[in-house]
């Protein structure tokens, strides 16, 4: 069983799993994913509408009539890796279709690739379903053309992405998203309710909130008040995260900023009659108060060491994830040795990190004092060191304690399971090599822990 370091990139969704249907005469749509779990979600959206209107999803170039391509522009090197996903696509099927976030410059896209049939931003659902319309037209059969109810998925049926919000209105200086993804939309509670219901009621068994700022959920709402049964919900992630975790699945929440009222969360995670799992993945990205101001974000990275303190005081087992990044312009020797010190301190138990690159618009390309790749090199590795040693002593403290575990896979060597303090994808594992032949994807069994490695664990059935 390798030790691979998790995930380390939260712009990277899991990869896809295209279903495999078809009837005669069927025309079939195939669907490349690329990015965050954001556009993961979009791309299902999709593909429920074109599968309502009686297209197939084909799973690979050749069987499909058209081919839809969902980009990633959070970096120039997924930029990059966007346009050689579209040329790929390009040579396999001639008719390709672009939305995501590189398609809001689309002149970049054609310029590259002048052969594609249409190009559309980011959450443009109806512009796709114009551009697939117009390649092939559908041919639906109602009789035959039934869409599960919680929609067309492209995870393991057993966890799910559940989307609260559009956009984000933070302007970090190394950040487009908001220019490419708009200024925050947030869905209402009651909305955002009934889709979680549905999906638990068709067998998820983990819910995963993702949004560019969780704790902003409901702002542009001015936290309004949501028809939700026979009474109302209000539009704010407290409130959500609390009905959310009535509903009898785990509730993970991802891209949580460290706003005071996050505090008012911890007392949900520590109580075992809400699904509202002990995890928080906040990303605070450096510690050192000028790095952070040239970021311009929050500069408060000793006030962050307190509330950490307090939440765990409320919460033992909270499991805290974070990203960094590494090499910003700017940063000195002595700031990034503030950013090792401040690790040491905060003792994150999950942590991924990026080497700042230049992304195409973005204001911290203009900065002054570029860090040198090969500086930009050596303090990754110096911080992944770090990172991966307070993990292995984390990890080493769990052995012997018995830990609720959700299995996400089973082959003939082991049942793959995660924590409630793993996340699918980005964190580690725990496996069980022994009596694990009757477990299935989405059981939740309880085991003892008896080792532990630098990211995974292994355990028995208790």
């Amino acid at each position: 069983m390798s030790e691979n370091p998790p995930q380390l990139r939260p712009d990277i969704a899991p990869a896809i799993r295209l279903p495999e249907d078809r009837r005669p005469g069927q025309p079939m749509v195939g669907m490349v994913s690329l990015g965050c779990p954001k556009a993961l979600v979009d791309s299902e959206r999709i593909l429920t509408r074109l599968r309502a209107e009686g297209y197939g999803v084909s799973p690979d170039y050749a069987g499909a009539d058209a081919v839809i391509v969902n980009t990633c522009g959070f970096l120039d090197s997924a930029k990059a890796e966007s346009l050689d996903a579209i040329g790929e696509a390009l040579k396999e099927n001639a008719r390709v279709i672009v939305t995501g976030c590189l398609g809001a410059e689309p002149e970049y896209i054609t310029g590259v690739h002048p052969k594609v049939l249409a190009v559309t931003g980011p959450h443009q659902y109806q512009q796709v379903l114009d551009a697939v319309h117009h390649a092939v037209p559908p041919a639906p059969d109602p009789f035959v053309d039934l869409v599960p109810a919680s929609g067309v998925h492209l995870t393991p049926r057993h966890y799910s992405y559940l989307k609260i919000s559009e956009g984000c209105n933070h302007k970090c200086k190394f950040c487009i998203i908001p220019d490419m993804r708009g200024r925050l939309v947030s869905r209402p509670a009651g909305s955002v309710l009934r889709e979680a219901e549905r999906l638990v009621e068709a067998g998820v068994k983990e819910l995963l909130v993702i949004s560019q700022d969780t704790s902003a959920y409901g702002l542009d709402r001015k936290h309004a008040m949501s028809k939700w049964k026979d009474g109302e919900v209000r539009d704010h992630i407290l409130d959500l995260s609390r009905e959310l975790g009535r509903l009898g699945a785990w509730v993970r929440l991802h891209y949580v900023y460290p706003y005071p009222f996050v505090r008012d969360l911890i007392p949900l995670m520590a109580d075992p009659e809400n699904g509202l799992l002990p995890y928080l993945d906040i990303p605070f990205q450096h510690a050192h108060p000028d790095t952070l101001k040239r970021m311009a974000r929050p500069a408060a990275a000793a006030r962050t060491l307190d509330e950490i303190a307090a939440w765990r005081a409320t919460c033992p087992d909270l499991t805290l994830r974070s990203t960094f990044i590494v090499g910003y312009p700017g940063e000195t020797e002595a700031e990034f040795q503030t950013l090792l010190d401040w690790l040491d301190e905060a003792q994150l138990d999950r942590v991924g990190c990026f080497k700042y690159e230049n992304v195409e618009g973005a204001r911290a390309n203009d900065l002054a004092d570029h860090v040198a790749e090969e500086v930009k090199q050596d303090r990754w590795n110096r911080f992944m060191e770090k990172a991966q040693a307070i993990s292995e002593a984390k990890l080493e403290a769990r052995v012997g304690q018995r830990l609720q575990v959700i299995v996400d896979e089973v082959d003939e060597d082991a049942a793959t399971c995660r924590t409630m303090g793993d996340a699918p994808e980005i964190d580690g594992h725990l496996y069980i090599d022994e009596a694990f032949e009757t477990l299935a994807p989405g059981d939740i069994l309880t085991v003892e822990v008896d080792e532990a490695g630098e990211y995974d664990l292994w355990g028995r059935r208790v």
